[in-house]
């Protein structure tokens, strides 16, 4: 009756097969109805998180006619419109309901099979892949000649075991992600991008808030600025991009003169980050191996694209990753080019994986829904417009410890 595996984000995790999955997930997702449906009625979606209470699930689905086309899940709603949906229904984007993929999600057979024959003839019209939630739910929606996400309630994001979750179908087992003790403060080498136009207010901002967690760090300039202290490598600033730095950082990081640390981090002056979150995260890596781990969004895959790291929410690589890049004769096409998405193309050319964290954000708190960022441990945000980034960082990303007692406490520069 059920066909029950995890979901593309999960998946993509697992090996380099999936690590177009992104967008390209639209097509495997519903591909598998040609296979499973032949014996299932309905196709169930979980995340590795996700715990399923089988009786209840069966329970849950019997309501729903499965000759019919249906699409289930936990909703979620935007309360304005964000650039990580595309501005989409800009007039009430809280009209618009996709589902929460760590609760679960289910489509019945005979909407499986409809939409798997479609996305051979119409693939999904945006070049880019920035929230796999939305952009499915849009695709199903089909601008109202498919069906709308109906609401589960039994779809639950609570905690498994807790008092909250006993009716549940499905729960979520942690919000965290670490698999051990966190990574040492030494083994990760921080590189932010600055360039003197904001060595005097972007700067600081980092001074204030997260530069204290680092044990090794530097700021990469188009000057030389004893005073924070920068290092100039050469590259004269772009307004854009910023290709030739990003190699020319990666090229000073395999040097080894720097450090020896296993794992790089490189970030804009603009990201607000948690250190201490970011190590536990790296304790699920190897670092022998080539990993890259950030947000991860993806550029034309329903045309053979790739997926890339978002620069602004931190990119993390391993030494060994760092060192395959610049031996596979990866270079910037111009020195404005977008670092992050050169460095995902280089990386699908040389089949590399690029592993996604939602813990990572290219995006402001206010950009992503409230009751997702509510569960996580976020570990980074970008970008200072229209906020106060000293109280976002202790908002979201302070330990607990270093939280000011009172609002009085909280001085902010920009």
């Amino acid at each position: 009756m059920l066909c029950s595996f995890t979901s593309c984000h999960t998946m993509m995790e697992t090996g380099a097969f999936f690590r177009h999955c992104h967008a390209v997930c639209l097509f495997f997702v519903f591909s598998l109805a040609l296979q499973y449906c032949q014996t299932s009625l309905w196709i169930m979606f979980l995340q590795e998180e996700t715990i399923v209470n089988l009786h209840n699930l069966l329970q849950v689905l019997s309501r729903f006619s499965p000759g019919k086309e249906w699409f289930l899940g936990r909703s979620l709603h935007d309360d304005e419109p964000t650039i990580i949906h595309h501005y989409a229904f800009s007039e009430d984007p809280y009209s618009f309901a996709y589902p929460d993929f760590m609760a679960g999600w289910a489509i019945s057979c005979p909407l499986a099979k409809r939409t798997a024959e479609r996305v051979n003839y119409e693939p999904p019209k945006s070049d880019f892949t920035i929230d796999l939630q939305h952009e499915i739910a849009l695709y199903i929606w089909e601008e109202g000649r498919g069906p709308t996400l109906t609401a589960v309630n039994e779809f639950c994001s609570e905690l498994h075991g807790s008092s909250s979750a006993k009716c549940c179908a499905t729960a979520v087992n942690t919000y965290l992600s670490a698999c051990g003790k966190p990574v040492l403060k030494e083994d990760v080498f921080v590189a932010v991008k600055t360039c003197q136009r904001f060595h005097r207010d972007r700067v600081p901002i980092v001074k204030q808030t997260w530069e204290k967690d680092a044990a090794s760090l530097e700021y990469y300039s188009d000057v030389t600025d004893s005073i924070i202290p920068t290092v100039h490598l050469g590259v004269p600033n772009t307004e854009r991009g910023h290709c030739e730095k990003t190699f020319a950082i990666l090229r000073r990081f395999a040097s080894g003169a720097v450090t020896q640390a296993p794992w790089l981090l490189i970030v804009d002056d603009d990201t607000l980050i948690s250190l201490p979150r970011l190590r536990r995260l790296l304790s699920c890596y190897d670092p022998t191996e080539a990993v890259s781990v950030g947000e991860r969004y993806a550029y034309g895959l329903s045309r053979d694209g790739y997926s890339y790291i978002t620069g602004g929410g931190g990119m993390v690589f391993s030494r060994v990753a760092v060192q395959n890049i610049l031996a596979g004769g990866c270079s910037c096409r111009s020195s404005d080019a977008p670092d992050d998405m050169v460095l995902g193309m280089c990386l699908t050319t040389l089949g590399l994986p690029v592993t996604h964290s939602p813990l990572f954000h290219q995006a402001r708190p206010d950009d992503y829904v409230k009751e997702l960022l509510a569960r996580q441990s976020p570990i980074s945000f970008h970008k200072h417009w229209n906020i106060k980034p000293v109280a976002v960082y202790q908002r979201w990303l302070s330990e607990p410890d270093q939280r000011p007692q009172s609002h009085t406490d909280t001085r902010e520069e920009l």
